[in-house]
């Protein structure tokens, strides 16, 4: 268990903070991964993807991309009022993020909604490493205003090897900006594959990840090589 503090809490999204937290002592983690996360004072937790590079947790740092309306593990909490308040983290848990087989493999990365917090990680992570190999990035939100992270990746990706496609679920006809709008689907899957033996990970909701692993069956994608998180 490391102990830590909030240090900023970020309004996102309207449906999403992002929560900087300094650790009084380095977590190695791998990218993809994610950490139990509580209050000091609270028996309640919650498991959250790391948002950040593995860098980051050796330099005693984490950024984790939570939900505005519930906070480790509380309900009807917005963590814009926790500013400042210890922490607890344990961890690392969990299998997701680029095998290390994979490591210097073409990969297409599928995200719905907070799914992109673990694929900002391996994304940054990889960047980080020098990896040459082309990434794409499929980024799924319902409006526009929840991207929590579109425009940076939108701008990493004018200086790394990395192809951003933002897509907008409800047309509610409020301008997309530089989304698309629709469902992510066949076409925009084999569009985005960046080659035949790509890797994919996709994380996201249930229903989304679902979704999304039937559509690379039926592109001929092997199980072997799609890789999720829900």
């Amino acid at each position: 268990m490391i102990p830590a503090r909030l240090l900023e809490v970020v309004r996102t999204t309207p449906r999403t903070r992002w929560l900087r937290l300094a650790l009084e002592r380095p977590l190695a983690f791998h990218a993809g991964q994610a950490v139990f996360a509580a209050l000091a004072d609270a028996p309640a937790r919650a498991a959250y993807s790391i948002a950040s590079p593995p860098a980051l947790g050796l330099d005693r740092r984490l950024d984790l991309l939570v939900a505005a309306d519930s906070a480790f593990g509380m309900s009807g909490v917005d963590p814009m009022d926790l500013g400042g308040r210890p922490v607890t983290i344990e961890g690392p848990i969990g299998r997701f993020g680029v095998p290390v087989e994979g490591a210097a493999a073409a990969l297409l990365l599928v995200a719905g909604g907070t799914g992109i917090a673990p694929i900002r990680s391996v994304i940054l992570d990889r960047v980080a490493s020098g990896v040459t190999a082309p990434m794409t990035l499929v980024y799924s939100a319902r409006t526009p205003d929840e991207f929590a992270c579109g425009d940076e990746l939108l701008a990493l990706s004018a200086e790394a090897p990395l192809e951003v496609h933002l897509t907008v679920t409800r047309d509610d006809g409020t301008p997309v900006g530089r989304a698309r709008t629709g469902r992510v689907n066949d076409a925009l899957l084999r569009a985005a594959l960046p080659s035949p033996d790509a890797l994919c990970l996709v994380c996201g909701p249930s229903g989304f990840v679902q979704t999304s692993v039937a559509t690379l069956d039926a592109l001929g994608v092997p199980p072997e090589r799609v890789i999720t998180e829900r």
